[in-house]
Protein backbone atom coordinates (compact mmCIF):
# COMPACT_ATOMS: atom_id res chain seq x y z
CA UNK A 1 0.00 0.00 0.00
CA UNK A 2 2.72 2.33 0.92
CA UNK A 3 4.55 2.12 -1.92
CA UNK A 4 1.68 2.43 -4.19
CA UNK A 5 1.04 5.78 -2.61
CA UNK A 6 4.56 7.04 -3.24
CA UNK A 7 4.38 6.05 -6.65
CA UNK A 8 0.82 7.80 -7.21
CA UNK A 9 1.22 11.44 -8.81
CA UNK A 10 -1.06 14.24 -6.94
CA UNK A 11 -2.38 16.73 -9.17
CA UNK A 12 -3.10 20.73 -7.73
CA UNK A 13 -6.55 19.63 -6.95
CA UNK A 14 -5.81 16.93 -5.29
CA UNK A 15 -7.07 14.64 -7.52
CA UNK A 16 -5.14 11.90 -8.86
CA UNK A 17 -6.70 10.99 -11.71
CA UNK A 18 -6.67 12.86 -15.93
CA UNK A 19 -10.52 12.05 -15.78
CA UNK A 20 -10.88 15.18 -13.80
CA UNK A 21 -9.37 17.37 -16.17
CA UNK A 22 -11.15 19.48 -18.20
CA UNK A 23 -11.49 18.64 -21.80
CA UNK A 24 -9.69 21.16 -23.38
CA UNK A 25 -6.70 20.18 -21.43
CA UNK A 26 -7.17 16.64 -22.22
CA UNK A 27 -6.94 17.72 -26.00
CA UNK A 28 -3.74 19.49 -25.03
CA UNK A 29 -2.08 16.87 -23.22
CA UNK A 30 -2.82 14.18 -26.24
CA UNK A 31 -0.76 16.33 -28.70
CA UNK A 32 2.08 14.01 -30.54
CA UNK A 33 4.96 14.85 -33.03
CA UNK A 34 2.15 13.49 -35.93
CA UNK A 35 -1.24 14.44 -35.35
CA UNK A 36 -3.38 17.01 -33.00
CA UNK A 37 -5.45 14.17 -31.38
CA UNK A 38 -5.14 10.46 -31.81
CA UNK A 39 -7.91 8.41 -33.91
CA UNK A 40 -9.74 7.47 -31.12
CA UNK A 41 -9.52 9.86 -27.96
CA UNK A 42 -12.62 10.94 -26.87
CA UNK A 43 -12.04 14.39 -25.21
CA UNK A 44 -12.16 15.57 -29.30
CA UNK A 45 -16.23 14.56 -28.74
CA UNK A 46 -16.59 16.02 -25.49
CA UNK A 47 -14.75 19.31 -26.33
CA UNK A 48 -16.72 19.61 -29.25
CA UNK A 49 -19.46 19.77 -27.22
CA UNK A 50 -18.23 21.97 -24.90
CA UNK A 51 -17.76 24.09 -27.70
CA UNK A 52 -21.57 24.59 -28.08
CA UNK A 53 -22.17 24.10 -24.57
CA UNK A 54 -19.78 25.88 -21.97
CA UNK A 55 -21.19 29.23 -20.24
CA UNK A 56 -19.41 32.21 -22.22
CA UNK A 57 -17.60 33.78 -19.06
CA UNK A 58 -15.76 36.68 -21.08
CA UNK A 59 -15.12 37.69 -24.85
CA UNK A 60 -12.12 40.16 -25.91
CA UNK A 61 -11.35 40.90 -29.35
CA UNK A 62 -8.35 38.89 -31.20
CA UNK A 63 -5.68 41.67 -32.12
CA UNK A 64 -3.88 41.53 -35.33
CA UNK A 65 -5.47 40.16 -38.62
CA UNK A 66 -7.41 41.36 -41.11
CA UNK A 67 -11.02 39.88 -39.93
CA UNK A 68 -13.17 40.42 -36.62
CA UNK A 69 -12.33 37.39 -34.41
CA UNK A 70 -13.28 37.38 -30.80
CA UNK A 71 -11.37 35.31 -28.15
CA UNK A 72 -13.85 33.52 -25.70
CA UNK A 73 -13.23 32.15 -22.61
CA UNK A 74 -15.74 29.69 -20.92
CA UNK A 75 -16.98 28.38 -17.64
CA UNK A 76 -14.19 25.49 -17.36
CA UNK A 77 -11.22 28.27 -18.25
CA UNK A 78 -10.78 26.86 -21.83
CA UNK A 79 -10.75 29.18 -24.83
CA UNK A 80 -11.53 29.30 -28.68
CA UNK A 81 -11.47 31.83 -31.36
CA UNK A 82 -14.76 32.79 -32.31
CA UNK A 83 -15.69 34.07 -36.32
CA UNK A 84 -18.91 35.61 -36.54
CA UNK A 85 -20.70 35.06 -39.84
CA UNK A 86 -21.06 37.03 -42.89
CA UNK A 87 -22.20 35.00 -45.55
CA UNK A 88 -25.06 33.26 -46.56
CA UNK A 89 -24.36 29.46 -47.32
CA UNK A 90 -25.63 30.15 -50.83
CA UNK A 91 -23.28 33.07 -51.20
CA UNK A 92 -20.30 33.22 -53.47
CA UNK A 93 -17.48 35.34 -53.46
CA UNK A 94 -17.45 37.66 -56.31
CA UNK A 95 -15.63 37.39 -59.06
CA UNK A 96 -14.03 40.66 -59.10
CA UNK A 97 -12.50 39.96 -55.26
CA UNK A 98 -8.73 39.19 -54.71
CA UNK A 99 -8.22 36.34 -52.64
CA UNK A 100 -6.79 38.45 -49.95
CA UNK A 101 -10.06 40.73 -49.99
CA UNK A 102 -12.19 37.64 -49.42
CA UNK A 103 -14.54 37.71 -46.57
CA UNK A 104 -13.28 35.02 -43.62
CA UNK A 105 -16.40 32.42 -43.61
CA UNK A 106 -17.38 30.23 -40.61
CA UNK A 107 -19.18 27.65 -42.17
CA UNK A 108 -15.79 26.96 -44.06
CA UNK A 109 -14.04 26.96 -40.29
CA UNK A 110 -16.12 24.11 -39.60
CA UNK A 111 -16.17 22.10 -42.79
CA UNK A 112 -12.29 22.22 -42.83
CA UNK A 113 -12.36 20.36 -39.52
CA UNK A 114 -14.64 17.92 -40.59
CA UNK A 115 -12.65 17.47 -43.92
CA UNK A 116 -9.38 16.95 -41.93
CA UNK A 117 -10.40 14.99 -39.57
CA UNK A 118 -12.26 11.55 -39.90
CA UNK A 119 -15.72 9.99 -40.07
CA UNK A 120 -17.54 6.96 -38.34
CA UNK A 121 -19.23 5.48 -41.53
CA UNK A 122 -21.02 2.25 -41.50
CA UNK A 123 -21.04 -0.20 -44.49
CA UNK A 124 -24.08 -2.63 -45.06
CA UNK A 125 -22.40 -5.80 -44.65
CA UNK A 126 -19.32 -4.86 -41.79
CA UNK A 127 -18.53 -1.99 -39.50
CA UNK A 128 -16.40 -0.05 -41.03
CA UNK A 129 -14.64 3.44 -39.93
CA UNK A 130 -13.41 5.68 -42.77
CA UNK A 131 -11.12 8.64 -42.22
CA UNK A 132 -11.89 11.70 -44.49
CA UNK A 133 -8.42 12.71 -44.77
CA UNK A 134 -7.51 11.40 -41.63
CA UNK A 135 -4.99 13.96 -41.24
CA UNK A 136 -5.72 15.31 -37.65
CA UNK A 137 -4.26 18.40 -38.24
CA UNK A 138 -6.83 21.44 -37.39
CA UNK A 139 -8.42 22.10 -34.20
CA UNK A 140 -11.38 21.04 -33.21
CA UNK A 141 -14.15 23.41 -34.61
CA UNK A 142 -17.83 23.70 -33.90
CA UNK A 143 -20.59 25.73 -34.52
CA UNK A 144 -22.47 27.54 -32.32
CA UNK A 145 -25.71 30.05 -31.92
CA UNK A 146 -24.54 33.15 -29.91
CA UNK A 147 -26.89 35.93 -28.02
CA UNK A 148 -25.11 39.22 -28.76
CA UNK A 149 -26.15 41.03 -25.82
CA UNK A 150 -25.66 38.06 -23.16
CA UNK A 151 -22.68 36.47 -24.44
CA UNK A 152 -20.92 38.82 -25.76
CA UNK A 153 -21.80 42.81 -24.84
CA UNK A 154 -22.43 42.05 -21.29
CA UNK A 155 -19.65 39.94 -20.62
CA UNK A 156 -17.21 41.77 -22.69
CA UNK A 157 -13.75 43.84 -20.41
CA UNK A 158 -13.25 45.43 -23.93
CA UNK A 159 -14.06 48.43 -23.92
CA UNK A 160 -13.12 49.41 -27.78
CA UNK A 161 -15.43 46.43 -28.52
CA UNK A 162 -18.43 47.47 -26.36
CA UNK A 163 -18.14 50.92 -27.96
CA UNK A 164 -19.36 49.86 -31.16
CA UNK A 165 -22.29 48.15 -30.64
CA UNK A 166 -26.19 49.65 -31.69
CA UNK A 167 -29.11 49.08 -32.68
CA UNK A 168 -29.92 48.72 -35.94
CA UNK A 169 -32.88 51.01 -37.66
CA UNK A 170 -34.69 47.10 -37.72
CA UNK A 171 -34.23 47.08 -34.40
CA UNK A 172 -31.35 44.25 -34.40
CA UNK A 173 -28.11 44.39 -32.12
CA UNK A 174 -25.47 45.19 -34.34
CA UNK A 175 -21.61 45.34 -33.50
CA UNK A 176 -18.56 45.83 -35.96
CA UNK A 177 -15.43 45.81 -33.60
CA UNK A 178 -12.28 47.10 -34.68
CA UNK A 179 -9.95 45.87 -37.81
CA UNK A 180 -8.58 46.24 -40.70
CA UNK A 181 -10.91 44.78 -43.33
CA UNK A 182 -14.91 45.26 -42.78
CA UNK A 183 -14.80 46.78 -39.49
CA UNK A 184 -17.69 49.59 -39.76
CA UNK A 185 -21.05 50.55 -39.66
CA UNK A 186 -21.94 49.30 -43.19
CA UNK A 187 -20.15 45.50 -42.61
CA UNK A 188 -22.05 45.60 -39.11
CA UNK A 189 -22.74 42.46 -37.80
CA UNK A 190 -26.36 42.37 -37.18
CA UNK A 191 -28.81 39.78 -35.05
CA UNK A 192 -31.98 38.75 -35.37
CA UNK A 193 -32.48 40.90 -33.36
CA UNK A 194 -29.76 39.10 -31.35
CA UNK A 195 -28.80 35.73 -32.04
CA UNK A 196 -25.19 35.48 -34.35
CA UNK A 197 -23.84 32.26 -35.87
CA UNK A 198 -20.64 31.63 -35.72
CA UNK A 199 -17.24 29.47 -35.61
CA UNK A 200 -15.26 28.38 -32.25
CA UNK A 201 -11.94 27.04 -32.58
CA UNK A 202 -10.36 24.88 -29.66
CA UNK A 203 -7.18 27.03 -28.55
CA UNK A 204 -4.05 25.43 -29.35
CA UNK A 205 -1.24 25.38 -25.76
CA UNK A 206 -0.47 28.94 -24.32
CA UNK A 207 2.38 29.70 -26.58
CA UNK A 208 4.16 29.85 -23.00
CA UNK A 209 3.77 26.46 -22.94
CA UNK A 210 4.45 25.18 -26.12
CA UNK A 211 5.93 28.13 -28.81
CA UNK A 212 4.86 27.66 -32.29
CA UNK A 213 7.19 28.04 -35.55
CA UNK A 214 5.72 30.03 -38.06
CA UNK A 215 7.17 29.17 -41.69
CA UNK A 216 6.57 31.44 -44.72
CA UNK A 217 4.78 28.73 -47.31
CA UNK A 218 7.14 28.66 -50.13
CA UNK A 219 4.15 28.93 -52.36
CA UNK A 220 3.25 31.47 -51.19
CA UNK A 221 0.82 33.75 -53.46
CA UNK A 222 1.81 37.80 -53.95
CA UNK A 223 -0.76 39.09 -52.15
CA UNK A 224 -0.24 42.15 -54.71
CA UNK A 225 -2.87 43.14 -57.51
CA UNK A 226 -0.50 43.11 -60.14
CA UNK A 227 2.94 40.94 -59.37
CA UNK A 228 3.20 37.38 -59.39
CA UNK A 229 5.34 35.03 -57.52
CA UNK A 230 8.10 33.62 -58.55
CA UNK A 231 6.33 29.57 -58.17
CA UNK A 232 3.71 31.08 -60.47
CA UNK A 233 6.90 31.85 -63.56
CA UNK A 234 8.99 29.02 -63.41
CA UNK A 235 8.06 25.43 -64.12
CA UNK A 236 11.22 24.09 -62.43
CA UNK A 237 10.45 25.83 -58.74
CA UNK A 238 10.09 22.71 -56.86
CA UNK A 239 13.66 21.81 -57.47
CA UNK A 240 14.91 24.35 -56.10
CA UNK A 241 12.59 24.19 -53.02
CA UNK A 242 13.69 21.04 -52.21
CA UNK A 243 17.32 21.98 -52.25
CA UNK A 244 16.10 24.00 -49.29
CA UNK A 245 15.71 23.31 -45.70
CA UNK A 246 13.75 22.06 -44.44
CA UNK A 247 12.34 20.78 -47.17
CA UNK A 248 15.73 18.84 -48.44
CA UNK A 249 15.32 16.12 -45.99
CA UNK A 250 12.44 14.02 -43.88
CA UNK A 251 8.88 14.65 -44.42
CA UNK A 252 8.09 18.45 -45.04
CA UNK A 253 7.66 18.35 -48.97
CA UNK A 254 5.41 15.49 -48.25
CA UNK A 255 3.29 17.54 -45.67
CA UNK A 256 3.46 20.48 -48.09
CA UNK A 257 1.18 17.83 -49.99
CA UNK A 258 -0.69 17.10 -48.54
CA UNK A 259 -2.03 20.57 -47.47
CA UNK A 260 -1.91 21.32 -50.84
CA UNK A 261 -4.67 18.47 -51.34
CA UNK A 262 -6.19 19.95 -48.23
CA UNK A 263 -6.65 23.51 -49.94
CA UNK A 264 -7.58 22.70 -53.41
CA UNK A 265 -10.16 20.53 -52.53
CA UNK A 266 -11.71 23.46 -50.34
CA UNK A 267 -10.42 25.99 -52.91
CA UNK A 268 -8.49 28.04 -49.70
CA UNK A 269 -6.07 29.98 -51.70
CA UNK A 270 -5.12 32.19 -48.67
CA UNK A 271 -2.28 29.90 -47.47
CA UNK A 272 0.60 32.24 -46.98
CA UNK A 273 2.23 30.82 -43.67
CA UNK A 274 1.93 27.65 -41.49
CA UNK A 275 3.24 26.73 -38.32
CA UNK A 276 4.63 24.16 -36.60
CA UNK A 277 5.45 23.07 -32.51
CA UNK A 278 8.92 24.30 -32.23
CA UNK A 279 9.45 21.07 -29.40
CA UNK A 280 9.20 18.61 -32.12
CA UNK A 281 11.53 20.31 -34.31
CA UNK A 282 11.53 19.24 -38.49
CA UNK A 283 10.36 15.87 -37.93
CA UNK A 284 6.55 17.05 -37.08
CA UNK A 285 3.39 17.47 -38.54
CA UNK A 286 2.12 21.19 -40.28
CA UNK A 287 -0.77 22.55 -38.38
CA UNK A 288 -3.95 23.47 -40.93
CA UNK A 289 -4.72 26.49 -39.40
CA UNK A 290 -7.09 29.45 -40.46
CA UNK A 291 -9.14 27.96 -43.23
CA UNK A 292 -11.94 30.44 -43.09
CA UNK A 293 -11.31 31.22 -47.13
CA UNK A 294 -11.68 28.11 -47.79
CA UNK A 295 -15.10 27.05 -49.69
CA UNK A 296 -15.73 30.69 -51.46
CA UNK A 297 -16.82 29.45 -54.69
CA UNK A 298 -18.38 25.90 -56.17
CA UNK A 299 -19.15 27.00 -59.23
CA UNK A 300 -14.57 27.14 -60.34
CA UNK A 301 -11.56 25.41 -59.20
CA UNK A 302 -8.90 27.02 -58.50
CA UNK A 303 -5.97 25.08 -60.45
CA UNK A 304 -3.18 27.42 -59.31
CA UNK A 305 -3.75 25.82 -55.56
CA UNK A 306 -2.38 22.28 -57.13
CA UNK A 307 0.52 23.53 -58.19
CA UNK A 308 2.99 22.35 -55.73
CA UNK A 309 1.85 18.90 -56.47
CA UNK A 310 1.75 19.25 -60.02
CA UNK A 311 5.65 20.64 -59.76
CA UNK A 312 6.97 18.10 -57.00
CA UNK A 313 5.14 15.56 -58.41
CA UNK A 314 5.67 13.35 -54.74
CA UNK A 315 2.59 12.11 -52.88
CA UNK A 316 2.34 9.98 -49.75
CA UNK A 317 1.09 6.56 -50.26
CA UNK A 318 -1.20 6.73 -47.17
CA UNK A 319 -2.76 10.26 -48.82
CA UNK A 320 -2.95 8.59 -52.29
CA UNK A 321 -4.70 5.32 -51.31
CA UNK A 322 -7.35 7.32 -49.15
CA UNK A 323 -8.10 9.80 -51.92
CA UNK A 324 -8.84 6.99 -54.33
CA UNK A 325 -11.42 5.64 -51.66
CA UNK A 326 -13.15 8.94 -51.74
CA UNK A 327 -13.17 8.58 -55.59
CA UNK A 328 -15.74 5.70 -55.34
CA UNK A 329 -19.35 5.19 -55.07
CA UNK A 330 -19.28 3.76 -51.78
CA UNK A 331 -17.37 6.18 -49.86
CA UNK A 332 -17.90 8.98 -51.90
CA UNK A 333 -15.99 11.98 -50.34
CA UNK A 334 -19.58 14.34 -50.97
CA UNK A 335 -21.83 12.14 -48.76
CA UNK A 336 -18.97 11.59 -45.88
CA UNK A 337 -18.84 15.26 -45.66
CA UNK A 338 -22.57 15.78 -45.34
CA UNK A 339 -22.66 12.93 -42.91
CA UNK A 340 -20.12 14.28 -41.13
CA UNK A 341 -21.33 17.85 -41.14
CA UNK A 342 -24.91 16.83 -39.84
CA UNK A 343 -23.47 16.61 -36.25
CA UNK A 344 -22.91 20.48 -35.98
CA UNK A 345 -25.37 22.26 -33.71
CA UNK A 346 -25.63 24.69 -36.95
CA UNK A 347 -26.22 22.19 -39.39
CA UNK A 348 -26.28 22.29 -43.12
CA UNK A 349 -22.85 23.59 -42.82
CA UNK A 350 -21.79 23.82 -46.69
CA UNK A 351 -24.68 24.33 -49.64
CA UNK A 352 -25.17 21.33 -51.81
CA UNK A 353 -22.98 22.97 -54.85
CA UNK A 354 -19.61 23.20 -52.67
CA UNK A 355 -19.79 19.06 -51.76
CA UNK A 356 -20.50 18.47 -55.66
CA UNK A 357 -17.56 20.52 -56.33
CA UNK A 358 -15.30 18.93 -53.95
CA UNK A 359 -16.24 15.56 -56.21
CA UNK A 360 -15.04 17.29 -58.90
CA UNK A 361 -11.96 18.94 -57.36
CA UNK A 362 -10.64 15.28 -56.12
CA UNK A 363 -10.79 13.52 -59.36
CA UNK A 364 -8.78 16.65 -60.75
CA UNK A 365 -6.16 15.74 -58.19
CA UNK A 366 -6.28 11.84 -58.79
CA UNK A 367 -5.92 12.89 -62.79
CA UNK A 368 -2.83 15.14 -61.56
CA UNK A 369 -1.29 12.26 -59.42
CA UNK A 370 -1.75 9.76 -62.33
CA UNK A 371 0.06 12.17 -64.65
CA UNK A 372 3.33 12.31 -62.88
CA UNK A 373 3.09 8.65 -62.49
CA UNK A 374 3.10 8.42 -66.24
CA UNK A 375 5.59 11.21 -66.41
CA UNK A 376 8.23 9.98 -63.46
CA UNK A 377 7.38 6.40 -62.38
CA UNK A 378 5.30 5.27 -59.16
CA UNK A 379 8.20 4.71 -57.20
CA UNK A 380 9.37 8.16 -58.02
CA UNK A 381 5.62 9.93 -56.83
CA UNK A 382 4.11 7.83 -54.49
CA UNK A 383 6.18 7.96 -51.07
CA UNK A 384 5.76 4.26 -49.35
CA UNK A 385 4.85 5.31 -45.73
CA UNK A 386 3.87 2.34 -44.58
CA UNK A 387 4.74 -0.04 -42.39
CA UNK A 388 6.60 -4.01 -44.31
CA UNK A 389 2.86 -6.08 -42.92
CA UNK A 390 0.17 -4.85 -44.82
CA UNK A 391 -2.28 -6.27 -43.19
CA UNK A 392 -2.06 -3.19 -40.29
CA UNK A 393 -2.54 -0.54 -42.98
CA UNK A 394 -0.47 1.83 -40.75
CA UNK A 395 1.23 4.38 -41.94
CA UNK A 396 4.75 5.14 -40.68
CA UNK A 397 4.86 7.96 -39.32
Amino acid sequence: GRQNEDNEEFLPTGETSIDSYPNWLKFHIGINRYELYSRHNPAIEALLQDLVSQKITSVAMKSGGTQLKLIMTFQNYGQALFKPMKQTREQETPPDFFYFSDYERHNAEIAAFHLDRQVKWICIKRKVEILILGFRRVPPVAGRLVNMTKEIRDVTRDKKLWRTFFISPANNICFYGECSYYCSTEHALCGKPDQIEGSLAAFLPDLSLAKRKTWRNPWRRSYHKRKKAEWEVDPDYCEEVKQTPPYDSGTRILDIMDMTVFDFLMGNMDRHHYETFEKFGNETFIIHLDNGRGFGKYSHDELSILVPLNQCCRIRKSTYLRLQLLAKEEYKLSHLMKESLLKDKIAPILYEPHLEAMDRRLRIVLKAVSDCIEKDGYDNVVENDFNTDVNTVTAER
